[in-house]
């Protein structure tokens, strides 16, 4: 069969300051993220929020040194697991692929290309599949697969999530074990995980698996964890004007300093690597937000990184999933077509967010018709004498 190549899949994020803007837009142009009836408006669109989101998103950056670490940590867990894999008398050769920035998955395509590769592995670095994260790199291949004769001579496997692997979740539980064992009475402290959030529109309509699997993954850490502590499940980063998934993680944390939890060991249930909403998210703004609620006592466990456990476990998926029935681009869990991707949450009178997704549906009509008259030198406002 020759060499296999094993596509390391994540989210990537801007390597400096300068970076953040482009990178913003590049996540707003995927109709995964934001999906419009038009899709000619999805670019303008895109470059809008990055434009408006993008001084805050560079104030957050600077905060954790200008830059995210998220490629590096990325690049270290592909050594990593490189040499893992060789010990274990697999000839294989890592390539990583990034969904909104260097290196991008279309740059470790060619790689694979020019390397002669006639078998990958596409292992994404997230446990539990959701269509804006794994689903939408896939996507990006299998369009790509569809279109590219030299690819379609590749053969391929993808492995959708790997949240229930023992390796991982052993992993999970050491780590929180070892932050555990940091406070004054570990069995009484509380153990919290925080997901990364997606809008409920994602699971009703799309059917994703995602909740579902976040679910059971804290279900089956805390099994192998093997303590009687408490633990809560919530969810953030939530966007924008209409219902994701709850509880929401600002609001766990009051409802938990309401109830007088003081010890809190903080778990980032849906990452691997420390990043943006790790170390400033999590570290800085849900800090203060427990602090303010009364919990004493806020310990984060650290992302996986390069856990020695954690490398030892993707290794072992590799080498199953080479061995394994191919999973195909047609098995993994589409969106719908015209999947409606943030939804009024209900409608009611007066200012909801109903009404707040409405007229920024008509600002933004507003917008790109002030912008086309502008483009074009005529319209309606010319018509009248404003322009």
């Amino acid at each position: 069969m020759g060499r296999i190549g094993v596509l390391l899949l994540n989210l990537g994020g801007p390597d400096k300051i300068e970076d953040v803007r482009p990178f913003l837009y590049n996540l707003f142009s995927d109709p995964e993220i934001i999906r419009l009836p038009v899709k000619a408006l999805q670019k303008p669109l895109a470059w809008l929020i990055s434009t408006l989101r993008a001084k805050k998103s560079q104030d957050n950056y600077l905060e954790i040194g200008g830059g995210s670490p998220l490629r590096e940590i990325t690049e270290a867990q592909a050594e990593a697991l490189e040499k893992k894999l060789k010990e274990m008398g697999q000839d294989v050769k890592i390539y990583i692929g990034m969904r909104y920035w260097h290196p991008f998955t279309e740059e470790a395509i060619a790689q694979i290309k020019n390397d002669g590769i006639k078998k990958v592995v596409v292992l994404p670095l997230y446990p539990q599949f959701s269509i804006s994260t794994s689903g939408s790199s896939f996507r990006v291949l299998e369009e790509m697969w569809a279109t590219d004769e030299v690819l379609q001579e590749v053969d391929y496997t993808l492995i959708p999530s790997w949240y229930e692997r023992p390796g991982y979740l052993r992993s999970m539980a050491d780590l929180i074990e070892q932050e555990l064992d940091k406070f004054p009475n570990p069995d009484n402290a509380h153990v919290f995980f925080s997901a990364h959030g997606v809008p409920v529109s994602y699971v009703e309509e799309a059917g994703d698996p995602y909740q579902k699997e976040i679910e059971e993954c804290t279900r089956l850490i805390m099994e192998t964890l093997g303590r009687s502590n408490e633990y809560t499940l919530a969810y953030q980063s939530k966007v924008g004007p209409v219902e994701w998934l709850q509880p929401y993680t600002d609001d766990a944390l009051k409802e938990l300093g309401d109830r007088g939890i003081e010890d809190l060991a903080v778990v980032p249930i849906s990452f691997v690597s420390e990043h943006i909403e790790t170390l400033q998210e999590i570290d800085m703004e849900y800090r203060e937000v427990a602090e303010e609620a009364g919990i004493k006592n806020f310990h984060r466990v650290p992302a996986l990184n390069v856990y020695p456990g954690f490398i030892d476990s993707l290794a072992d998926l590799v080498v199953d999933s080479i061995d394994a029935e191919p999973c195909t681009f047609e098995s993994v869990t589409h969106p719908n077509e015209n999947m409606k991707m943030y939804p009024q949450e209900k409608w009611q009178w007066g200012l909801t967010t109903a009404a707040e997704v409405w007229n920024g549906r008509l600002a933004m009509i507003g917008f790109f018709g002030l912008l086309i008259e502008l483009l074009s030198g005529s319209g309606p406002l010319h018509m009248v004498g404003i322009l």
